[in-house]
C-alpha cells in the first residue's frame, strides 16, 4: 500500500522510451482505506406518528364519504347524540267538579301591572338579608250577569202592546285571571343570606305571594275602569235584539241596585 509521502508527491516523470519520444507516466490512484463519511440522515416520523396520521386520514376519508351520502339522500339522517330531552311525567287530569252556569259576560277587560315586592329586616343591610322581585302581570277580569238568580216576576210580558219589561241582578265581576304567558319575571335580588339559605331548601310557592299581589291589583282597578257600565249596556242591547226578533216592540232593561 502506498504511503501518505507518495500519495501528496506529484507525479514523477520517467525516462525516454525506446523511439526517442519522451513518455510521461502517472501513477495510479493509491487505494483508500477509510471511506468518506456518509451524509447525516434527515430526521424521520416514528411509527407511532404514521399510524395516528394514516388513523386521521381514513377517519376523514371515511365522514366525508358518510356526509356525502347523506347529501344525496342514500343515508338516513342522525340526530345529535347529545341534543335536548324533555319528559313529561305529567298524572292524567283529575276532574274534581262540574256545574252549570247561567251567567251571561257581558265584558270584560285586560290589564298590566308592575309588582315590586320588596322582603327585608328592619337594621339589616339589603346585601345581607334582602328579597326583592320585579314582577309583570297581564290579567283579564271579565263582567257578568247571573240569569240564574232572576226572581219570579222579573220578566213581565205585554202582549197587547208587544212590550216587555225584564229585571236583572246587578252585574258583578269576576277575579282576576293571570294569563302566565303574558306575564313575566323581571328581575329578583336576593341578599347573601337569602342566597345561602336556597342553596340548602326550596320554596316551590316563592312567587305565589307575587301573583295573588298582581291579581289583586288588577281586581282593584278593574272595578273602577267602567266595566261595570259597560256589561250593562251589552246586555241590554243582547235582550233588546233577541226579543224584538221575536216580534217584541218595546223591551225594557233594568238592573237591581248591587
Amino acid at each position: 500500500m502506498a504511503s501518505s509521502r507518495d500519495v501528496d508527491e506529484p507525479t514523477r516523470e520517467y525516462p525516454l522510451g525506446g523511439d526517442g519520444e519522451e513518455q510521461v507516466a502517472t501513477r495510479p490512484a493509491p487505494a483508500v482505506d477509510d471511506p468518506a463519511p456518509a451524509a447525516p440522515a434527515k430526521p424521520g416520523l416514528g411509527a407511532f406518528a404514521r399510524v395516528v396520521i394514516f388513523t386521521g386520514v381514513v377517519f376523514a376519508l371515511i365522514v366525508a364519504m358518510c356526509l356525502g351520502l347523506r347529501a344525496i339522500n342514500v343515508l338516513p339522517s342522525f340526530d345529535n347524540p347529545f341534543s335536548d330531552k324533555t319528559t313529561d311525567r305529567s298524572q292524567p287530569v283529575l276532574l274534581q267538579s262540574m256545574r252549570d252556569l247561567s251567567r251571561y259576560v257581558a265584558a270584560d277587560g285586560t290589564f298590566q301591572v308592575i309588582v315590586d315586592l320588596q322582603e327585608s329586616k328592619d337594621n339589616i343591610p339589603d346585601f345581607l338579608v334582602n328579597k326583592r322581585t320585579l314582577f309583570v302581570g297581564s290579567g283579564t277580569v271579565e263582567e257578568y250577569v247571573d240569569f240564574g238568580t232572576l226572581t219570579e216576576g222579573a220578566i213581565k210580558v205585554n202582549n197587547a202592546d208587544k212590550s216587555v219589561r225584564i229585571e236583572l241582578p246587578a252585574p258583578q265581576q269576576g277575579q282576576a285571571a293571570l294569563d302566565m304567558q303574558r306575564s313575566y319575571v323581571v328581575a329578583e335580588e336576593r341578599g347573601l343570606l337569602n342566597r345561602i339559605g336556597d342553596a340548602f331548601k326550596s320554596n316551590p310557592n316563592q312567587q305565589q305571594r307575587v301573583y295573588q299581589l298582581a291579581q289583586q291589583r288588577i281586581t282593584e282597578a278593574a272595578t273602577n275602569s267602567g266595566l261595570d257600565q259597560r256589561a250593562r249596556d251589552n246586555t241590554e242591547k243582547m235582550l233588546s235584539g233577541l226579543l224584538t226578533s221575536l216580534g217584541y216592540t218595546s223591551v225594557t232593561v233594568t238592573f237591581a241596585a248591587p
